[in-house]
C-alpha cells in the first residue's frame, strides 16, 4: 500500500470523524469534491498546500506536513508516469506559464472528471487491461495538479459545443462533468469558450491542437491524431496556429455566454 493510499485513508477518517461530506470538505478547502475524493482514494497526488491546509482545518497536528517532503519527490517523478512518448509535453505542461487548447471532439483531459475519464479509457479500442485502465485515469488526474499551482498558469479553452453535448459516462457522469466545466470556469485563470454548432464559418476545422508556453521558454504547440503525437517548435509553424486560436476566441461564444450555455444543458439533462 503506497504512502498516498494511506494519506488518503487517514484524510478520509479525520474528514469523517469532523463530522463533515467530501462537498462540504471541498468547501472549506476551496477546492472541487472530486479532488478530494481522488485523494482519498489515492489515485490523486495531494499538493503541499493543500496538506497544509487539510492539517489545519482537521487539526491533524503535523500528520499531513510531515509527509510534505515525499510528495514532493513524487511530484519530481511524476512525468515518469506518462507513456515514454508523451513525457517531454507532460514535463512542459506541468511547469507551463500559458496553456490554450482547441478541442473538437472531446473534453479535454484536464477538464476531465475521474469517472468520464475511465468510460473513455474503457471504452478505447483496442481495449486495455484494468490495470491500464486504472494507470491512465490515475495518470489523467495527476495532470490537472497544473490548476492548483502558484502562481496559477494562464489557461484558455475553446470547446465545440457538440463536445458538451455528447453525454460519456450517461446522464448522471455527463451532468457532473458540466458541473465540473462550470467549477473550473469560474477560475480566475480560466476562460472556456464555446464554439456554436449554429456557425455558418469555422476558422479551424482541422485537428485538435494544445498551445503552451513553457517557463523560460517561446509557445509550443502540440498535435495527437489516432495516437500519433507531434510537438511543434518552429516559430513559423506555432505563429499560424496561434493566429487561427486567436481568430477562433474572436467568433466563440465570450467566457459569460459560454458559461450561460453550459448551465442552459445541464438543466435541461
Amino acid at each position: 500500500m503506497t504512502v498516498f493510499i494511506v494519506l488518503g485513508k487517514q484524510l478520509k477518517l479525520l474528514r469523517e470523524k469532523a463530522g463533515l461530506s467530501q462537498r462540504e470538505f471541498a468547501d472549506l478547502m476551496g477546492y472541487g469534491p472530486d479532488l478530494i475524493s481522488a485523494i482519498e482514494r489515492g489515485v490523486r497526488t495531494p499538493r503541499p498546500e493543500f496538506l497544509r491546509k487539510a492539517d489545519e482545518i482537521l487539526k491533524a497536528d503535523g500528520l499531513f506536513t510531515s509527509v510534505i517532503p515525499q510528495v514532493e519527490e513524487a511530484m519530481s517523478r511524476a512525468r515518469t508516469r506518462h507513456p515514454e512518448w508523451y513525457r517531454s509535453y507532460a514535463a512542459m505542461e506541468a511547469e507551463a506559464v500559458e496553456l490554450h487548447v482547441s478541442a473538437i471532439q472531446s473534453i479535454p483531459g484536464l477538464l476531465q472528471i475521474e469517472e468520464h475519464a475511465r468510460v473513455v479509457f474503457a471504452k478505447r479500442r483496442p481495449f486495455l487491461s484494468e490495470e491500464t485502465i486504472e494507470k491512465r485515469v490515475a495518470d489523467r488526474l495527476s495532470r490537472q495538479q497544473v490548476f492548483e499551482r502558484w502562481p496559477p498558469p494562464v489557461v484558455s479553452y475553446v470547446l465545440e459545443e457538440a463536445v458538451l453535448d455528447r453525454p460519456i459516462g450517461g446522464r448522471r457522469v455527463h451532468a457532473d462533468q458540466l458541473r465540473h466545466l462550470l467549477r473550473i470556469s469560474s477560475m480566475q485563470n480560466v476562460e472556456i469558450q464555446v464554439m456554436p454548432t449554429r456557425l455558418e464559418e469555422h476558422p479551424s476545422l482541422g485537428s485538435a491542437f494544445n498551445l503552451l508556453v513553457p517557463k523560460g521558454h517561446g509557445q509550443v504547440a502540440y498535435l495527437e491524431a489516432q495516437g500519433f503525437p507531434q510537438l511543434i517548435t518552429d516559430r513559423e509553424e506555432v505563429r499560424k496556429i496561434a493566429d487561427r486560436y486567436g481568430i477562433m476566441r474572436a467568433v466563440a461564444l465570450g467566457p459569460g455566454q459560454s458559461r450561460s450555455l453550459i448551465a442552459e444543458k445541464l438543466e435541461d439533462l
